[in-house]
């Protein structure tokens, strides 16, 4: 009785074989004979009921339609596999002789670059590149630069307050420049750049924002002059904006410097004809600088009588938007790939 089921399942299992024709329909066909419920699985439940004499033959009956099936199943479902795969192949080929898709990819920040420029030429001459922290105590930020509390210079930057009035925003790099004075305890020569960033409250605008990059200078050492100031300012921005560019000192007042004075530099676009971009001048201001105060060496151990310096500030966004032509300095900070296009033309520079 057992046997006529088994040959029963087999002619069954030959004609089903005949009639499939995809491999959604060869997965039911071994759902029908290996599922759960399955034809060869319901045999196997079988067995028990089987005389201990037959189990044997039963058993490799069994075993038999099973590799039939499994067999069967495995061939048909690599040749299924391989017409669906040839078949995807054929429908997706790539014409390589249409044009590419053009894929945007981002472009080295032109600020951050051109800090590095500076750097680097700063490195040249024997400068190390220092920074400090943004979060900044009151009497670095302020009082050792000989702005004491009450002094209107602190309206001036209009600083963030973080804690009472002692814990700040810095509004400056200089705080940078007292630490590294204090590390050196008075006793050896200086020469650092602190690129980095800085805040105040400001209208953010094309020109202004309440967060900008300055890249501030000192050199403290013997017999420092503002002839050495100027040397230094002019390798800088002939190498930023051309070998053919002069540069002028005017008279200036700042607190931490005496004397102090502002940087200009001859107008890179119409060599002095006047423009929009010196506003008909011929001039263009790039940086503050002067000869370091004696009370701010005082404050940070250098003797006045002994050691003299010079330091100077240059405005990053101010620098960038100069050189590469650009009117709104809120680019420099956007991600959205449309705006900062106008990066690419200085990538290979």
């Amino acid at each position: 009785m057992k046997n006529d089921k088994i040959e029963d399942i087999k002619k069954l299992l030959e004609e089903d074989k005949k009639n499939i024709k995809d491999i959604k329909m060869l997965d039911e066909f071994k759902i029908k004979y290996l599922g759960k419920k399955g034809f060869i699985t319901e045999l196997n439940s079988e067995i028990k009921n089987i005389q201990p004499e037959d189990k044997k033959t039963f058993g490799q009956a069994v075993n038999e339609l099973r590799k039939i099936v499994t067999d069967f199943y495995e061939e048909q479902k690599e040749k299924y596999e391989n017409e669906i795969l040839n078949e995807r192949l054929k429908n997706e080929a790539i014409d390589i002789s249409l044009p590419a898709t053009k894929i945007s990819i981002g472009s080295p920040n032109i600020l951050e670059k051109l800090i590095e420029e500076v750097e680097e030429v700063f490195i040249s001459m024997g400068y190390d590149v220092v920074d400090g922290p943004e979060i900044e105590e009151d009497k670095y930020n302020f009082e050792m630069l000989n702005i004491p509390k009450g002094h209107p210079a602190r309206d001036a930057q209009d600083t963030f307050y973080i804690e009472g009035e002692e814990i700040l925003l810095r509004s400056q790099t200089s705080p940078v420049q007292v630490r590294t004075m204090l590390k050196g305890h008075g006793e050896i020569p200086i020469r650092v750049i602190c690129p980095g960033k800085t805040y105040r409250r400001d209208d953010d605008d094309a020109t202004h924002s309440h967060q900008f990059m300055q890249i501030e200078g000192l050199l403290v050492d013997k017999n420092i002059s503002l002839s050495d100031l100027k040397g230094t300012i002019d390798v800088i921005v002939k190498k930023l904006f051309g070998k053919d560019i002069e540069t002028r000192f005017r008279p200036s007042y700042y607190q931490f410097t005496e004397p102090s004075v502002e940087v200009d530099i001859s107008c890179f676009n119409c060599n002095g004809d006047g423009c929009n971009i010196c506003k008909h001048t011929g001039w263009i201001t790039v940086a503050g600088a002067g000869i370091v105060h004696p009370n701010v060496l005082r404050m940070s151990g250098y003797e006045p009588k002994e050691w003299s310096g010079f330091a100077f500030g240059f405005g990053a966004e101010r620098l960038a938007m100069l050189k590469y032509d650009i009117d709104d300095c809120r680019v420099f900070y956007n991600t959205d790939l449309r705006e900062v296009k106008i990066f690419d033309r200085w990538e290979s520079e």
